[in-house]
This record gives C-alpha cells, sequence and structure tokens, in this order.
C-alpha cells in the first residue's frame, strides 16, 4: 500500500513538473522553440494514437475466432415437470402477494 502511494505521488510531481517545463517552452523561450515544441507535441499525439490503432488491428488480424457455442441438449426424462401448486407460488413470489 505504501509502494502505491509512493508511485501515485511521483506520478502526480512529475505530471506537475512535465506541465511547468512545457508552459516554459511554449511561452518563455524565444519564437523557434515554442513552434518546434508545438511541432513534437502534435507529432507524438498523433504517433500514440496510430500505434493503438495499429495495435488493436494486430490483435484482431493474429486472434482465432472464437469457438462456437453449441446448445447442450436437454434430457427428456430428468426434467420434472412443473405442478399447479409450484407455478402458482412461483406467481405469488414474483407478485409479491402471500
Amino acid at each position: 500500500m505504501a509502494r502505491d502511494r509512493a508511485i501515485g505521488s511521483a506520478l502526480v510531481v512529475g505530471a506537475v513538473v512535465g506541465v511547468i517545463v512545457y508552459g516554459f517552452l511554449l511561452f518563455y523561450f524565444p519564437p523557434p522553440i515554442p513552434l518546434d515544441t508545438l511541432k513534437i507535441t502534435a507529432f507524438v499525439a498523433i504517433v500514440a494514437v496510430l500505434a493503438i490503432l495499429g495495435w488493436i488491428g494486430y490483435v484482431m488480424a493474429t486472434t482465432p475466432p472464437p469457438v462456437p457455442l453449441e446448445p447442450e441438449p436437454v434430457p427428456a426424462a430428468s426434467s420434472p415437470t412443473p405442478t399447479s401448486e409450484t407455478s402458482s407460488s412461483a406467481s405469488e413470489k414474483k407478485t409479491g402477494s402471500t
């Protein structure tokens, strides 16, 4: 549990530092750096989306189809027929009357 909290705290701190660095790259530095930062950001975002789509396509293409389920045969002699007594008590339970 303590390890999970430490990892979570590190992720939060890393995210905040990343936002601060990204903001400095976009708004603090002279003109060529912000444009390059946006180009790199756009490139990484597009690569990430296309990589996920490619992975989904690969998994769909290489996964064998599932085996079709066949209905189970119903044994004719082993299933008892419900009597009128069990049918009426079942309907009473459904409607809530006693």
